[in-house]
């Protein structure tokens, strides 16, 4: 635990920022409504609802406020780069951007279901106060008219005990534009689960660009000003500390107390929403612009196990190792946008993405390529953006660990090595690194082989064998494969790789790997990065946290994920 708390102080703090000003804004908002006098007569019919209804939405706007941020992507990688002289600590909260997207999201969930619940109760009160006996104050303060030649003197948006809560609902603009907010909400919300996303990622895609409806029917959600409250100037002429019990004398000239008058408040969401939103138009706006330059495919290669890579090659193209690019295909679809790691190096004069099949756009994209006498499809490309993979040569001793095809991030960093010890850069902070690759299939291994073996041949030949340790693992094989890799186990070579390192057979023994690196290294800094399965990165989070060393002196294992 303290180790954790070690590694992520300054993301905890953030945290506790962002829920303490959460809990501010809905206690000030609370005791506004719960407490003012202009709001006295208004909470004689709605009680304690109006309050949790207004304070709910108060933190509604903050956060929808926030929760465009963190999908500026743009923005994340001016930041990265601009805080790439800050500690480790301080620039974890930017790895973690889609985490907080999603904790945002859920937080504008829980608020929305209590402020609808709120009207809910709001609604049935204005209700009932039609209803309530003449002679009472919720009777006569429900009618007031809306009728009245000084405009503003209503309270009660139900005018008769004959109107129904459904008619004012659809048929005023704050509860026309609720509905709308809701049910496009619960739409963003549900298809953005991970099922939806793995196997039918045109839906999300689709479904979570009803944000522009969400904000566009926010903004107009206050302007018909249903909550009202009482006039400065009727506060004078008639306060309700001094003319709340006498209200049947109100048009009474003798009694002193002249009837209120009520006003609407004005519509605040524009106010939180509209810096953020101006910030992600141009967000898009930029990526637009650099999407429509050209792009050249230089080469195609077609891998085994369903993997195609694309060479490209685009003027003005900067990249750094581990970084990514969305690509979007006109042929297959004009609207659709997908991240894929760059599997080439800096110091390439071009820029590469492996492409595997894992849904219905990539499986169409392969498929365009592989018509060999069509001509080539035009290719769009937006970025690259920065991960934390970036980070990897600030590190010691480097961990990396890929499943399948989250190896990419790291042929992009073991090339980049390559090429630094080529030009022999003696800047080069990584002492050593460890490489896991995890597959299924034998047919994988195939992807990198030529780049591993050219790293086992450079390593040997500049006398730093010991600085790149990789170890290979099949999770996915048969009999005749495990026992023909037995009987041939003594050859230089591996059977299944050509590679000098044996490929193991099923899964990581992460204890044990964590125990050797942290003898290893006992006075290190050792980052562990990971691109794979969310239940791989709670087993290594829990090594991390495991093996570090409560003495800040002695080694310490940062954990890092890949996403995007």
């Amino acid at each position: 635990m303290g180790s954790w708390v070690v590694n992520h102080w300054f993301s905890v703090l953030f945290l506790a920022a962002w829920l303490g000003l959460n809990i501010f804004l809905f206690v000030q908002a609370f005791l506004n409504f719960e407490k003012n006098d202009k709001y006295y007569y208004t909470r004689q019919i709605l009680g304690t609802a109006l309050a949790v209804a207004r304070a709910s939405a108060r933190c509604l706007n903050f956060n929808s406020m926030v929760i465009l941020i963190p999908v500026c992507r743009n923005l994340l990688s001016f930041l990265r780069g601009s805080c790439s002289f800050c500690s480790r600590t301080l620039r974890k909260p930017l790895d973690h951007n889609l985490t907080f997207h999603k904790l945002v999201a859920y937080m504008i969930c829980a608020l929305t279901a209590i402020h609808v619940i709120a009207h809910l109760f709001n609604f049935e009160n204005y209700s009932r106060s039609q209803q309530a006996p003449a002679g009472s104050l919720a009777s006569a303060l429900s009618s007031l008219s809306h009728h009245e030649k000084e405009g503003g003197s209503w309270l009660n948006p139900i005018q008769s005990p004959d109107m129904t809560v459904m008619y004012v609902t659809f048929t005023t603009i704050a509860g026309l534009t609720g509905v709308i907010i809701t049910l496009a909400l619960i739409l963003i919300v549900t298809s953005a689960t991970e099922f939806i996303r793995r196997n039918y990622f045109e839906v999300f895609w689709y479904t979570h660009h009803l944000f522009f409806v969400y904000i566009l029917c926010l903004v107009l959600h206050g302007i018909g000003g249903i909550v009202r409250g009482q006039t400065e100037k009727s506060m004078h002429e008639s306060h309700p500390q001094k003319c709340a019990e006498s209200f049947q004398k109100w048009d009474n000239n003798d009694s002193g107390c002249r009837r209120p008058q009520f006003e609407g408040n004005p519509a605040e969401s524009w106010k939180w929403i509209l810096a953020p939103f101006i910030l992600y138009i141009f967000e898009r706006i930029l990526r637009f612009c650099r999407s429509q330059q050209k792009v050249v495919i230089t080469k195609v290669v077609k891998h085994p196990s369903k993997v195609l890579e694309l060479q490209l090659n685009k003027h003005g193209f900067s990249m750094e190792v581990g970084q990514y690019i969305f690509v979007n295909c006109p042929s297959i679809s004009l609207l659709e946008w997908h991240p894929f790691t760059l599997t080439s190096a800096p110091e390439e004069d071009f820029f590469s993405i492996h492409v595997r099949v894992a849904g219905d756009w990539t499986e169409n994209l392969i498929k365009v390529f592989e018509q060999q006498h069509s001509p080539m499809p035009r290719i769009k490309v937006d970025g690259p953006f920065g991960t934390v993979s970036e980070d990897v040569f600030q590190y010691e001793v480097a961990v990396l660990i890929g499943a399948g095809i989250g190896v990419t991030p790291f042929a992009s960093i073991l090339k980049s090595i390559w090429y630094k010890f080529q030009r022999e850069d003696h800047n080069l902070k990584t002492q050593k690194i460890y490489f896991y690759w995890i597959c299924r299939e034998t047919g994988a291994f195939a992807w990198f082989n030529d780049l591993l073996a050219s790293l086992e041949q450079e390593m040997e030949e500049l006398g730093k064998v010991g600085f790149l340790n990789y170890r290979l693992f099949l999770t996915g094989w048969d009999n005749n494969i495990a026992g023909h890799a037995a009987l041939n186990f003594d050859k230089a070579t591996d059977i299944l790789t050509g590679l000098k390192q044996k490929t193991f057979f099923g899964r990581p023994m992460w204890d044990n790997e964590f125990s050797t690196i942290a003898t290893a290294h006992p006075k290190s800094v050792v980052g562990v990065f990971l691109c794979g399965p969310r239940t791989l990165a709670k087993s290594l989070r829990k090594c991390c946290h495991r093996y570090s060393s409560l003495d800040p002196r002695k080694v310490q294992f940062y954990f890092n994920k890949e996403n995007f």
